[in-house]
């Protein structure tokens, strides 16, 4: 049997998986505090300076600055305002350029060695370095310490939705995957109210850090992916694998017994790297249009998450209801990916489109409207509409690279995608431009990209690729025809 045959026969949800997922999924809390850390520890209090006194440097802001707002940032202790303001941002910059680096290394590597080993390594050293941010004697100490903490974060956070995807059959990947983003929404709400009760940044930073300790411990009795091991040729510890989780989901008598895998290393063909994305022809245009599908749902949903923290009222509530208004996206979004009239590729183009929209309509509102629709009510409706967009596109591209090659592809198309965490920190500064700029550039940014996406194929109930001699064609449709008449019952 193939591997998607085997998945069958185990189980393609069962007891033990729902375990592995459900761990892999709860990550996502501490993975959302690591991200929206900067939103609370780098929040800007209200200030005055002694009259008469025009401070340049840090001394003189030390010496005339009065904060005259009890709270405790790294604003208040290193004193990043006025011309120092930049600091924060370029902060929260760091850890998003960090993500960016983690996903071109992790993805390709993990894609090379193994799953489990590089998931692994990459938490522990996001535990360890978010210690170090926690504990910063500096602001520059302060600022390597999230670089840091993205490189693990990034990497760790792709090989994580790979597993949470490989675990388990191809049927539930849309499920898991939109699990996964709504913990991540759960997690930016419970780390406002996490940063409600614990005021010091400092013992913030610790606290939101310290869970990863235990998810570390948990997860290393995760076993290795058996998609990944099949794709490499390695036949027999992918049948250990499913066996083990045959057993595990109260299987016992089942025995599991795969053939071997077409265009794998063992049959004859080098494993596949990243270069692949760009000599191969379907891959090639694929990349591509991913790539700004991921940057533009990364610029649009950091822009409007970070954004919350600078809006006038309760920082804390503001980014917890910037958490809470993506739920209602997600049931949206497994209602609508597994229709066959909507299916993945025009459901994401819709939502990314109406994203666009509700932002660029900002620019013909009043300032200062009362009325329900204004521009806070707007940006939350296009982040509602930007979340499920991003949930499904994590989802569809995952559908759309093969197995030898998946984990490189969500690496490269998330490293577009931390371009637009990169930027997002300083789109709102283009208020001084016009009040509604900011939102213009997320407005077009999401109507293109949904635009975009209309040229990506569907792939709702369409066999996954394990190799990329399924994706030529006519033999990809060969390979297609066989294993669906291979899932046929037999009489």
């Amino acid at each position: 049997m193939d591997l998607e045959e085997a998945f069958h026969v185990v189980g393609e949800f069962g007891k033990y998986q729902k375990r592995l997922a459900a761990l892999l999924i709860l990550l996502q809390v501490y993975m959302a505090c690591q991200s929206m850390l900067i939103v609370l520890v780098g929040a800007t209090p209200d200030y005055r300076i002694e009259k008469g006194k025009d401070p340049t440097t840090q001394q003189d802001l030390v010496k005339h600055v009065i904060f005259t707002e009890d709270l405790d940032s790294i604003v208040t202790e290193w004193f990043l305002i006025r011309h120092h303001a930049y600091k924060v941002s370029l902060a929260g910059s760091l850890f998003f350029a960090g993500v960016l680096v983690g996903n071109v290394l992790f993805g390709p590597l993990s894609d090379k060695v193994g799953r489990k080993p590089v998931f692994l390594a990459g938490l522990l050293f996001e535990v360890l370095f978010g210690y170090a941010t926690a504990f910063a004697p500096t602001y520059e100490v302060f600022a390597v310490s999230r670089l840091l903490v993205g490189i693990m974060n990034g990497g760790m956070a792709l090989v994580s939705f790979v597993l949470t995807q490989e675990y388990v059959g191809k049927s539930y990947w849309a499920m898991t995957g939109t699990l996964t983003n709504m913990m991540f929404a759960v997690g930016i709400a419970l780390f406002a109210a996490l940063g409600y009760y614990v005021q010091s940044w400092r013992a913030l930073a610790t606290t939101a850090n310290s869970p990863g300790v235990l998810f570390f411990l948990l997860c290393l009795t995760l076993p290795e992916s058996p998609r990944w091991l099949y794709s490499q040729g390695l036949t027999q510890k992918a049948e250990d694998v499913m066996q083990h989780i045959a057993m595990r989901n109260g299987k016992e008598k089942v025995v599991v017994k795969l053939k071997l895998c077409a265009g794998s290393a063992k049959a004859g063909r080098p494993s596949s790297g990243v270069l692949e994305l760009v000599r191969h022809p379907t891959l090639r245009w694929r990349t591509g249009i991913l790539m700004y599908v991921w940057y533009a749902c990364s610029l649009v949903y950091y822009g409007l998450t970070l954004n919350a923290g600078e809006q006038k009222g309760n920082r804390y509530a503001n980014v917890a209801m910037y958490g809470l208004v993506e739920l209602p996206a997600y049931p949206l979004c497994m209602y609508f990916i597994n229709k066959q009239w909507a299916g993945r590729r025009k459901t994401t183009a819709a939502f990314l489109m109406f994203a666009g929209f509700s932002c660029m309509v900002t620019m013909f509102l009043p300032n200062h409207l009362d009325l329900w629709l204004n521009t806070t009510s707007l940006a939350l409706l296009g982040k509602l509409m930007v979340s499920a967009a991003f949930n499904i596109v994590y989802i569809y591209t995952s559908e759309l690279y093969p197995t030898v090659i998946r984990n490189a592809g969500l690496g490269v198309c998330s490293m577009s995608c931390r371009f637009g965490g990169i930027l997002a920190p300083f789109v709102p500064s283009m208020k001084g431009l016009h009040q509604s700029m900011p939102f213009m550039v997320f407005g077009l940014s999401g109507v293109s990209a949904g635009c975009l996406n209309l040229l990506l194929p569907e792939t709702l109930n369409k066999p996954i690729a394990e190799t990329l001699e399924e994706l030529h064609i006519p033999a990809y449709q060969r390979i297609l025809e066989k294993r669906t008449n291979d899932l046929k019952p037999r009489t």
